[in-house]
């Protein structure tokens, strides 16, 4: 029998030890404390006093950790991963039946492992939460985060993409939108849900790039929409007409977002796998997990894109600093002294929300930030090799941006095609 993609299966593959801290603890704010300082250090497993399930943290806020997740050995391999096309449903999943593997629970949605991370916060969250809906010809998968009200009602954080797009279409029908709410997947199926494929392309078909076969999968058991199999929750919901109070809450830049009325989520049933055990993930808001799992994506958009104008890309980097968002490095081979900017121009059209990019050469790290600023300092004229862009679509993400709108900037720092030994970093032999 099949025991599809499990949140256990990459917990034990993030480091030869790791900690487990199951013995209950308060989820406000013990248990977000706890995360921060393990940052970067080892996965944690967790139980809160409220809580049914355990609650793992830490799994991939480094690179290393997400490539061993994924049986990768490089990040240029999880690069082309995600800039597959997706495939048709039926060729790209294996259906089991839902009753072999899940059962209905009585439990409540705010028992399911919400956290309140903050002071400041709005309430109890979930922050790797799924919602998958149908599209008029396939489904949609995306991460949000998701504040509970009560054991039964809900509000999301809904941005103005594919599934606010299905959202507003069934309002104009009168409709409320049937959504799927997992909780306690696989970081593969995360990762996937990250990804930004055309409307009516369904997320989920890219895992098995993944993982070299058909995912399995099972049919929700309202609103059929198939869910891969192994994720821990499976919850039936519904987006109302209603509007409701979200946030605060932090944001990937470590700052506050404001207050917003969102769509209220009204739960109809939840599901859960049949296990000796449950987990959920909590993604530490503005940490390491949260970047990557935002930016990695798009930094295979930036190195693609970027690959298409220049001879080669060494790394991409949205830099730690900027939120894993809004700050990139690349560094590149050139043939002409053009091409920086034109590294420039094609990172900004790849990534609408970056708003500074540095373009360096293959001798300088983007990952040392002492490396990029001494590029800057010696390769660099704010006359010749300065981009600015006035008044372009930015990230509502940046607090200095007007309603999404800002001045972006490109920095050439890579040396001239004919640069002699005065550009050259010394080296002493051996070192």
């Amino acid at each position: 029998m099949a025991t599809g993609l499990r949140l256990e299966d990459a917990y034990m593959l993030t480091e030869e030890k790791y900690e487990d801290l199951s013995t209950p603890r308060e989820e406000a704010f013990e248990i977000p404390l706890k995360i921060k300082k393990e940052q970067g250090k080892r996965a944690i497993l967790l139980k809160g006093k409220k809580s049914a399930p355990l609650i793992v943290s830490n799994l991939f806020e480094t690179r290393d950790k997400l490539l061993r997740i994924l049986g990768l050995k490089k990040v240029e391999e999880l690069y082309e991963l995600v800039t597959k096309s997706t495939m048709k449903e039926d060729e790209a999943f294996s259906y089991e039946p839902l009753e072999d593997h899940y059962r209905r629970i009585d439990i409540g949605l705010d028992a399911l492992g919400a956290l309140k991370f903050y002071e400041k916060d709005g309430g109890f969250y979930y922050t790797s939460s799924i919602i998958v809906t149908k599209t008029p010809s396939s489904h949609n998968a995306s991460i949000h985060r998701i504040m509970v009200i009560d054991s039964r009602r809900a509000v999301a954080r809904i941005v103005p993409r594919h599934l606010y797009r299905v959202y507003e279409d069934r309002l104009n029908k009168g409709e409320n939108t049937p959504v799927t709410i997992l909780l306690g997947a696989h970081p593969i199926v995360e990762i996937a849900s990250s990804i930004s494929p055309p409307f009516d392309q369904y997320e989920f078909t890219l895992i098995p790039h993944f993982i070299g076969s058909k995912v399995p999968v099972v049919m929700s058991p309202v609103n059929q929409n198939p869910v891969p199999l192994g994720t821990y929750f499976i919850i039936e919901a519904e987006m109302t007409p209603e509007f409701v109070d979200e946030g605060p809450f932090v944001d990937i830049m470590g700052t506050y977002d404001r207050v917003r009325k969102q769509p209220l989520i009204v739960v109809k049933e939840i599901w859960a796998l049949k296990s000796e055990k449950w987990m959920t993930h909590a993604i530490l808001p503005g940490g390491g997990e949260h970047q990557l799992l935002m930016g990695i994506t798009r930094e295979a958009q930036i190195w693609k894109a970027v690959s298409s104008v220049v001879p080669r890309v060494h790394k991409v980097r949205l830099t730690p600093a900027g939120g894993g968002w809004l700050h990139a490095v690349v560094s590149i081979d050139k043939n002409h002294d053009g091409d920086g900017k034109n590294a420039i121009l094609a990172a900004f059209g790849a990534h609408p929300s970056l708003k500074h990019v540095v373009i360096v050469d293959q001798d300088v790290d983007p990952d040392d930030p002492y490396q990029v600023e001494w590029a800057i300092a010696t390769r660099f004229q704010a006359e010749d090799d300065l981009i600015v862009v006035k008044h372009a679509r930015g990230s509502t993400l940046d607090p200095s941006a007007q309603d999404g709108l800002t001045s972006k900037m490109g920095i050439d720092a890579t040396k001239p095609i004919s640069a002699s030994i005065i550009f050259e970093k010394a080296k002493i032999p051996g070192e």
